[in-house]
C-alpha cells in the first residue's frame, strides 16, 4: 500500500493525500510536479526511474474500509534535498531514455 508521503522530498512542499501535483517513482520516492519537471528532469535521484502522478486514496469509505480513514497517509516527511549539480550529471546520461526503458 502506498505510504502517501506528506511532502516533496526536495523542496518540502506540502503534498496532502489529495494533492494532484504529487509524483512518485516505483519506489514511492515523492516529489512535487515542479521539481520533477524542472530540477529532476523526470529522473528519480534515488533510483533513476521516471515519475507518474500519485494516486489519490478515497477519503470516503465507499467499500470494505478501503479509504484514508482506515489507511491514513504517512505523517513523517522524507526530506532529502537533491544536489542540483550532482543530479544534473547523473540525469544527463539517462534522461533521454524513456522511463519504461531505463
Amino acid at each position: 500500500m502506498l505510504e502517501l508521503r506528506p511532502a516533496c522530498e526536495h523542496c518540502n512542499k506540502a503534498l496532502p493525500p489529495a494533492a494532484t501535483d504529487a509524483r512518485i517513482c516505483s519506489y514511492e520516492c515523492t516529489f512535487c510536479a515542479d521539481c520533477v519537471d524542472g530540477l529532476l528532469q523526470n529522473v528519480c535521484p534515488n533510483c533513476g526511474g521516471g515519475f507518474v502522478p500519485r494516486p489519490v486514496r478515497p477519503a470516503r469509505n465507499w467499500k470494505n474500509d478501503n479509504y484514508l480513514g482506515h489507511d491514513p497517509a504517512r505523517i513523517e516527511p522524507k526530506y532529502r534535498p537533491v544536489d542540483p549539480a550532482a543530479h544534473a550529471a547523473f540525469a544527463a546520461a539517462i534522461k533521454h531514455i524513456d522511463p519504461e526503458a531505463r
